[in-house]
C-alpha cells in the first residue's frame, strides 16, 4: 500500500479505536484515494459493516480497488471470515492491526471451498451457499444470492418462505428426488435452514457454526422439516448485495 494511503488508513483507525475502522480504496482519475467509511455494524468492536448506500456512493466517485478494515487489539492475521469475504468481494483486502500497527493484505484466489468440510461464514459460506454451490457444481444452475444478515431469523423476516419461488422452486409433496431443497426450522420461529437432497437417503447441508457435511435424512432433520421444494427452471439470475459485514 502506498505510504499516503497507509497514513490515511492509519489515522482513520486511530480515530475509531477501540472499534473497528473500515474504508475503501478508490481509483479516481488514475490516482488511488483512501475513503473512510462509517462502521454500521451492531458490534463495532469485533465487526465492521459498510452500508450498501455508502458503497454505492463510492462507486459513483470512482473504481473501488480495495477494502480496508482494522483489527483492534489483535494481530493483522485474516480471520476465516476475512478470507471468505475477500473471495466474495473479488477485491484485495487490507487489514491493519492496532495498536500493533502491522498491515497485511490478502487477495481473492477465485477458489470455491469444497462442498463438504467448509467452515461456516454466514452470508458467504452458510446453508444457502451450500445449496447454491451444489446447484452450480452439479446442475450448472445459478441460484439468486439473496442478502441475509446474521441473525435475520430472530426478527420477522422469512427469508426462505418469501423467496423460494423467486429462485425457481415450487413446493412438492411427492417422493424426494435428487436436487430437492429441504427447508427446516431449527430452534427458531422462522424457517431458517436449508439442505439439498443428494440421494441414498442423505442431504448436504451446513449448520450454523459447524462444517458442511452429508447427513442421513431422518430423525431430527425430518422432524424439523417444514417444506420440500423442487427447482423447475434455470433463471440464471444472480441477485447479490453490496453490504459487507466482517468479524
Amino acid at each position: 500500500m502506498h505510504p499516503i494511503l497507509l497514513h490515511a488508513f492509519k489515522q482513520h483507525t486511530i480515530s475509531c479505536y477501540p472499534n473497528e475502522a473500515c474504508g475503501l480504496i478508490i481509483n479516481i482519475g488514475n490516482k488511488a484515494h483512501y475513503m473512510p467509511c462509517n462502521n454500521v455494524a451492531v458490534n463495532k468492536v469485533d465487526q465492521f459493516e459498510i452500508s450498501a448506500q455508502e458503497y454505492a456512493a463510492a462507486e459513483d466517485r470512482g473504481d473501488i480497488i480495495g477494502i480496508c478494515h482494522s483489527h483492534p487489539n489483535a494481530t493483522s492475521k485474516p480471520s476465516q471470515r476475512d478470507i471468505a469475504m475477500c473471495e466474495a468481494s473479488f477485491l484485495p483486502w487490507h487489514i491493519l492491526s492496532w495498536p500493533e500497527g502491522d498491515l497485511r493484505s490478502i487477495v481473492p484466489t477465485g477458489e470455491v471451498p469444497p462442498l463438504i468440510g467448509r467452515p461456516f461464514v454466514h452470508g458467504v459460506w452458510d446453508c444457502y451457499s451450500c445449496v447454491r454451490d451444489w446447484y452450480k457444481e452439479t446442475k450448472h444452475i445459478t441460484l439468486p444470492n439473496f442478502e441475509r444478515k446474521d441473525g435475520w431469523w430472530e426478527g420477522e423476516e422469512e427469508l426462505y418462505l418469501d423467496n423460494f419461488t423467486k429462485a425457481g422452486f415450487i413446493q412438492v409433496h411427492d417422493q424426494l428426488k435428487i436436487g430437492d431443497g429441504i427447508l427446516m426450522q431449527i430452534q427458531s420461529k422462522r424457517v431458517n435452514h436449508a439442505a439439498v437432497y443428494v440421494g441414498d437417503g442423505k442431504v448436504l447441508h451446513h449448520l450454523y457454526g459447524r462444517l458442511s457435511r452429508n447427513d442421513v435424512y431422518g430423525g431430527y432433520w425430518q422432524r424439523n422439516t417444514r417444506m420440500i421444494v423442487r427447482h423447475v427452471g434455470n433463471k440464471n439470475c444472480d441477485i447479490s448485495t453490496k453490504n459487507l459485514c466482517q468479524d
